[in-house]
């Protein structure tokens, strides 16, 4: 592609809203970038001369109401101020790589698709498990009170009202802590859609091609849902659609026994649910110290959690409304079944259909993204930071490698 970049002078603007209209108007095939401010009174635009031209890029900006084209310049691509970034996601580690490139005066172009802005830490993790684990703690403390001489009663009266409120949490957190970080923010464009990679250097999103200096992967990761017989065709929950059950489940099997499976056992089993731990390794958390994760185990079990490991799940299915889990316990077979069966066994990264491989990008077997020391792939100018690494997967570790990748 022959791509050419200019900046026009434009007069008439009165507000951020006048820069969104001019923009909503270039949206011809041969516009591969655009950026209007209303502050700065100019827009930036890069386009493919072969499809379309100077002239009627200005004669689309200058027919939309009082809108006028002062004057135009070429800039150079190496020009480094016009650098670019490209972040694919909008979780912890893209909105810390946006801030960092803007503080640095880079152009940010932010895309999104799948969980809403936030990523999984603020509409499926830390924020809404901390705050039903609060919940559930609460109610626990209350019915089981630590002091003699004292009787305390709790009771969950209306477990919608307790999952209504996380959600107003989370809407809350997610509009304070993201959205209003990037609504007022210059040289910044968001757009929600599925990005694909055509090149190192370019980005297929929503029938548009968009070219960068440099992109970065941050899509973060799902529950990894294991090849059992049955499985697919029984239904599960993962942590995302758990915080979003209207009931509580009168039982639940947790198939997984690390520390996402474990803090979504314990809080369902205070709030009153009875409820089963799957785990395959010979004990639960197995990537911790035995004596931490056997005396973890005495506490669940203490509370009415049953703990099955050393487990081989054969065959999954449902019978009526049940989902029956046909197991082998050290080499004993078992059946056990529940009104729920939550998949917490591993994570997997957020890499599927695009186009990283076809590209040439090294991916490991569960397709989390490969890189260096500098957060760098095997691709020249292509980063990973986040959960999409497979590295530490934390809020405050993919925030950190957000910033360090730019």
């Amino acid at each position: 592609m022959n791509i050419k970049t200019i900046e026009l002078g434009i007069t008439g603007m009165s507000c951020e809203h006048c820069a969104k209209t001019i923009e909503s108007v270039l949206n011809d095939k041969g516009i591969t970038e655009k950026t209007v401010s209303f502050k700065k009174h100019h827009a930036l635009i890069s386009y493919n001369e072969n499809l379309i031209t100077e002239n009627i890029i200005v004669d689309k900006i200058n027919k939309i109401g009082s809108y006028r084209v002062t004057d135009s310049k070429m800039i150079d691509r190496e020009d480094k101020s016009l650098s670019h970034l490209i972040i694919i996601g909008g979780g912890s580690a893209a909105f810390a790589a946006a801030i960092q490139a803007h503080d640095m005066g880079i152009k940010v172009t932010m895309i999104n698709d799948g969980l809403p802005v936030g990523g999984t830490c603020v509409n499926v993790g830390c924020v809404p498990s901390k705050n039903l684990i609060r919940a559930a703690e609460e109610l626990h403390n209350a019915r089981n009170g630590r002091f003699e001489g004292i009787n305390t009663t709790g009771k969950l009266t209306d477990f919608k009202k307790v999952i209504e409120q996380k959600r107003e949490l989370v809407k809350t957190l997610r509009q304070e802590k993201y959205i209003n970080i990037i609504k007022d923010m210059e040289n910044f464009r968001f757009i929600e859609g599925r990005a694909k990679l055509s090149s190192a250097k370019t980005v297929q999103v929503n029938e548009e091609e968009i070219a960068a200096d440099m992109i970065l992967l941050a899509t973060g990761a799902k529950a990894a849902v294991p090849a059992i017989p049955g499985l697919q065709e029984s239904g599960y929950l993962t942590n995302e659609s758990a915080f979003e059950l209207d009931e509580l489940p009168k039982d639940i099997i947790v198939l997984g026994g690390n520390y996402i499976g474990l803090e979504i056992a314990q809080l369902f089993s205070r709030l009153g649910s009875k409820v089963m731990i799957v785990e395959m390794q010979p004990e639960i958390l197995p990537s911790e110290d035995a004596d931490v994760a056997g005396e973890i185990r005495k506490h669940l079990e203490k509370e009415g959690i049953i703990v099955y490991t050393d487990v081989m799940t054969k065959r999954v299915y449902k019978e009526n409304s049940e989902t029956v889990l046909q197991i082998s316990v050290k080499g004993s077979r078992k059946t056990i079944s529940a009104a729920h069966l939550l998949v917490a066994a591993g994570r997997k990264a957020n890499t599927g259909n695009m186009g990283l491989e076809e590209i040439g990008l090294e991916l490991d077997s569960r397709g989390f993204v490969r890189v260096d020391e500098h957060l760098q792939s095997n691709i020249t100018g292509i980063y990973a930071a986040g959960d999409v690494t497979g590295g530490f997967m934390f809020v405050y570790t993919a925030a950190y490698e957000g910033k360090l990748s730019v």
